[in-house]
């Protein structure tokens, strides 16, 4: 069943060079392998495929969500902060924002996008 399967998570580019910096120079991703017409980064236990494509950064919802542990989020937002990685903001019902980060009783999160507007997410585990 599905339910057993890792999913791989795939993003469109339509430059697939300029989107290899982003993955690797700002968010420290390490390719797996190239392969039709993109390239596969290990995540953790998951896969993360970017690809070229015609269609990218049309998705302007949530595309791709990063869990670190509330230990780890401070670091992982300031170095994506150094490097120049600027949040987003939005109005959603129940979210509160501290700055740039949205935080709650069960959470800590940041939104982002990548060169193609693709929106990321890193967020502490529920």
């Amino acid at each position: 069943m599905l339910s057993d399967c890792t999913p791989i998570a795939t993003l469109p580019t339509a430059d697939v060079a300029r989107a290899r910096k982003f993955y690797e120079g700002t968010l420290g991703l390490t390719p797996l392998q190239e392969a039709a017409g993109g390239i596969m980064y290990r995540c953790g236990e998951g896969k993360l495929f970017v690809y070229e494509s015609e269609y990218a950064g049309t998705n302007k919802a949530t595309a791709v969500s990063f869990s670190v542990t509330d230990k780890q989020f401070d670091e992982e937002i300031d170095q994506l902060r150094k490097k120049g990685v600027t949040f987003l903001t939005f109005e959603y019902e129940g979210m509160e924002w501290k700055d740039d980060v949205m935080v709650s009783e069960e959470m800590r999160a940041v939104w982002f996008s990548d060169p193609d507007g693709n929106v990321l997410n890193v967020g502490t585990e529920m």
